[in-house]
């Protein structure tokens, strides 16, 4: 009896649900297309006004283009018929104004005269004597009459009919035709198309039809006389490119025909757009004594305003809707069981998601008790939201601070000296409150839970919108003892690098004692010359290396420096390392303003931009560099070195200032790949950039920027990182000088006989300066 109730329910829903969804369907399929029929109706009657308008500003273009031209020939005409004798001034001044006029497709504007084949020579020498300099007039054989052009003016740069002055136009029919009609009927005309002589030498599918436009030139003498004509060259390719591109707008596809004087069509030009043209529009206009058509052609679906999409997102939308009514009658009318059904179904997966969502949330809120860094959460006013034990240790504050301006007294915030108190406008969760990503910002913390003070390492980013709150996370990390360890491997490295400097200073030693003494054996002093050579080159490498890892790591000490006596004592210095090695160098200083900069770093990148000006140079030239200041950012001061030696090849380009790379035309100069890697650090440690680029005159020309001198240093020294703080510094030095007196002492404790030999380079009571010190004049070795 149970199975005999149920078994019916399916049955029913089987006719219940499909008939009224079926009627649905048909009723929603038919009034979709009824709506698309209309709308596809609207958008032709849309796109045939639109056409209209654009045909009609086409047509619009084009006469106002072509009355203006003959306006301003004729004006111009009229001006130079006033002249008793025309020069070449009167025409000048006559066509000074067309070069502005903006006159698209028109290359020039002449002035041609009539001559008679027995006045030829007569004329030329007039006109010569009226400013035609080095005219020279070529009639063609077999014409009673030549029409030459005489004075000649470009009106686009790019073209080169200037040079056809002189040439007999006469021989071409289009123009000698026009010429003529112009001064039987005293009025500007235009002559049927032709290839300009010019043009003709050159491929078919690169030849445009050309119009002439004439204005005869008469006095206005009771007895007129003719002086010649005022001509206007126009191919039309140009002319309908440049006039119709604005009003077409990439819609119209527009072709040009004249209709010559024999009633013979031309297609002048054409400018084809995309698309299948579906709307064709014939315009005719009159040109002079011509009669030119526009033939204008459109693809309504691409027309602005008229075609679109509506239609088919209509159909789709149509379609769609009436589908998912006919699926919703249907489910309604399949019954309550089946409501139920879903009802429980959605039910147990809501279930399923609130009990995986309360598992997330346990998982995230053990991982957030159990990580070792340090996480806190502020909402849009800045209140603490949430933060797990590690913050609170880290910070060494167990109770948080409602507001943001009681952050640094809370905390104890500093900034990474130790000494400054953090800004507020510093405070990397504000800063990500409004929307600036922060990554590895440094602030130390120091309060009654961390006495001693911690260095903490920030990272604050704003909360992803789907958190539902405003507001920014950041991640805190103790890097004290990391910058600790990074201190102790910089006393490393200067120890490493003075046991690797030892040795070499021992070996030319011996050298150089045996030198002095070589003894009856000829070999000896060139074998030992080669040991000093190959001991230079170490020596020069570990410098370079030396100076590779300081520039990074070494304190900044800045000041105000002069930059015009630092950079004439390095050009100086530089020229007298170069005497006796072939053409004397050769350099020029402009203006050059104080910056901020540690002095002996600065001195370092002079030093090395220079020494490549000079170095790097063809065989047999001699060298040249130039040192100016640019325009740069407020605050900023721009320096450029420049040079005509053998440039830097453009893929090059981006990759010069890496470590160890050297471009592919410096293979025969010596160096190591690491001046302009060590150039690079150390501006951008001023919070500056460095970059080369061609010189115009040959060569490379780089340029870096550095604080001004004139900026107060709460502004220009924002973008300059951090350095440790004084006392450090003094540790660092203090610990790196005992290392290195240390392994003095061992030395002269193994060969006491060396203590009389010249001592290394670097002092001792400033290792850091040293290492950046200007090289020694004699070596070559800078790149």
């Amino acid at each position: 009896m149970v199975n005999g109730r149920q078994n019916p329910g399916p049955d029913r829903w089987r006719y219940l649900g499909p008939a009224p969804a079926a009627a649905v369907a048909l009723v929603g399929v038919l009034a979709t297309l009824l709506i698309v029929a209309a709308l596809r109706a609207a958008e032709r009657h849309s796109a045939e006004r639109v056409m209209d308008q654009r045909a009609q500003m086409a047509l619009a273009a084009v006469r106002t283009e072509t009355d203006r031209y003959r306006a301003l020939l004729e004006t111009m005409a009229a001006g130079l018929a006033t002249e008793d004798a025309l020069t070449w001034a009167d025409f000048d001044q006559a066509s000074a104004p067309l070069t502005t006029s903006g006159l698209i497709g028109a290359p020039v504007v002449s002035y041609v005269a009539p001559v008679a084949t027995d006045a030829v020579p007569a004329a030329q020498a007039r006109w010569r004597a009226a400013g035609a300099d080095g005219l020279t007039l070529r009639p063609q054989p077999g014409l009673d009459e030549h029409y030459f052009p005489i004075f000649i003016r470009a009106l686009s740069e790019d073209d080169a009919l200037a040079g056809s002055a002189g040439t007999d136009l006469g021989v071409v029919p289009e123009p000698a035709a026009a010429l003529r009609t112009a001064r039987q009927t005293t009025h500007g005309v235009v002559s049927d198309t032709y290839v300009l002589i010019r043009d003709r030498d050159v491929p078919a599918d690169r030849q445009q039809q050309a119009f002439l436009l004439a204005a005869p030139i008469w006095t206005r003498a009771n007895a007129p006389v003719f002086r010649g004509w005022v001509v206007l060259v126009l191919r039309g390719g140009d002319f309908l490119t440049g006039v119709l591109s604005t009003v077409s707008q990439g819609h119209l596809d527009a072709g040009l025909v004249a209709i010559n004087g024999d009633g013979s069509r031309a297609e002048v030009a054409r400018l084809h757009v995309p698309g299948e043209p579906d709307l064709v529009r014939h315009e005719r206009v009159p040109v002079a004594d011509h009669v030119w058509e526009l033939d204008l052609r459109a693809d309504s679906d691409r027309l602005p305003g008229a075609g679109g999409h509506l239609p088919v997102t209509v159909l789709v939308g149509g379609l769609i809707l009436t589908g998912l009514l006919a699926w919703l009658v249907h489910v309604l009318a399949a019954g309550r069981t089946r409501a139920r059904q879903q009802v429980a179904e959605a039910t147990a997966e809501l279930r399923a998601a609130e009990a995986e969502s309360r598992r997330q949330a346990g998982l995230l809120g053990a991982i957030m008790n159990t990580i070792g860094d340090g996480v806190s959460v502020v909402d849009g006013a800045g209140r603490l939201v949430l933060e797990n034990p590690a913050a609170r240790t880290l910070t060494g504050v167990t109770e948080s601070s409602i507001r943001p301006e009681d952050w640094q007294r809370h905390y104890g915030a500093y900034r990474a000296d130790g000494v400054t108190p953090l800004p507020l406008e510093e405070m990397p969760l504000l800063r990500a409150l409004h929307g600036e990503p922060i990554d590895g910002a440094e602030v130390v913390i120091r309060n009654a839970g961390r006495p001693d003070g911690a260095l903490i390492s920030i990272d604050a980013r704003p909360l992803d919108p789907s958190a539902g709150l405003r507001g920014a996370v950041a991640v805190l990390r103790d890097i004290t003892e990391l910058r600790r360890y990074e201190k102790d491997l910089s006393i490393f490295a200067g120890v490493v690098a003075h046991d690797l400097k030892a040795p070499l200073a021992i070996v030319r030693g011996h050298c150089e004692l045996a030198l002095d003494d070589p003894g009856d054996e000829d070999g000896v002093g060139v074998s030992l010359r080669r040991i000093v050579q190959a001991v230079d080159r170490m020596d020069t490498l570990i410098e370079t290396l030396l100076a590779y890892s300081t520039a990074r790591d070494a304190p900044l000490r800045i000041g105000v420096v002069d930059l015009a006596p630092l950079v004439e004592e390095v050009l100086q210095e530089r020229a007298a390392s170069l005497r006796g090695d072939g053409s004397a160098p050769r350099w020029r200083v402009g203006p050059l303003p104080a910056v901020r900069a540690d002095p002996a770093m600065l001195r370092h990148v002079l030093d090395n931009l220079i020494g490549n000006a000079f170095k790097y140079v063809r065989r047999g030239e001699a060298p040249w560099a130039e040192v100016t200041a640019g325009p740069a950012a407020p605050g900023w001061v721009r320096i450029e070195v420049a040079d005509a030696g053998i440039g830097i090849p453009d893929p090059d380009k981006p990759r010069v200032f890496e470590s160890f790379h050297r471009a592919e035309g410096s293979a025969g100069y010596a160096g190591t790949g690491l001046g302009l890697a060590i150039c690079r650090r150390i501006v951008e440690r001023h919070g500056g950039e460095i970059g080369v680029e061609d010189n115009p005159g040959g060569g490379a020309r780089f340029h870096f920027t550095l604080p001004a001198a004139t900026v107060t240093e709460e502004t220009d020294m924002n973008n300059i990182p951090a350095e440790p703080a004084e006392q450090d510094d003094a540790q660092v030095r203090a610990a790196l000088d005992r290392a290195l007196a240390e392994r003095a002492a061992i030395l002269d404790s193994r060969l006491p006989g060396l203590s009389a030999l010249p001592a290394a380079e670097p002092s001792a009571h400033d290792p850091a300066a040293a290492r950046l010190r200007a090289p020694v004049p004699d070596h070559q070795h800078r790149d």
